[in-house]
């Protein structure tokens, strides 16, 4: 399967500019949520630590998929556990759980986030649909 930005950039989905700002989105929001009040510990604490981690980890996984239809499948999964943390992140922020400076910077760092994402989906359907039908299979 070719990969986006050149293969001879990319070695490993380490090198994705993409899963490099999600892997930094998902420090940042553990460490926020460690501010979170306790009686959360098993509530948005473990939702937005859950999410945060899906989203490099299906980057991750699609890109050591064999076909270009498996990574985009994952990078929607990836998508939508973005969308999922946007929600959860806006509650945290609405209940004031942690100071709305560090929420309203994480809610940029996920925009940014999403924005990367949605460019590579947009690059490797463009390079699929162009493809041979054996290589996006």
């Amino acid at each position: 399967m070719a990969h986006p930005e050149g293969d001879a950039l990319l070695r490993t989905y380490k090198d994705l500019k993409v899963w490099r700002k999600a892997f930094g989105l998902c420090t940042r929001v553990y460490r926020v949520t460690k501010a979170f009040p306790a009686e959360e510990r098993f509530g948005l604490i473990t939702q937005a630590r859950r999410c945060a981690v899906s989203i490099p980890s299906n980057i991750a996984e699609g890109y050591a998929r064999e076909t270009t239809r498996d990574y985009l499948r994952f990078l929607w999964i990836a998508r939508g556990s973005l969308a999922e943390l946007e929600t959860q992140l806006m509650l945290s922020r609405e209940l004031a759980m942690a100071p709305g400076d560090q929420l309203s910077e994480l809610l940029a760092d996920l925009a940014e986030v999403e924005r990367m994402l949605s460019a590579l989906i947009r690059s490797l359907q463009r390079k699929s649909q162009s493809a041979s039908p054996r290589e996006s299979s």
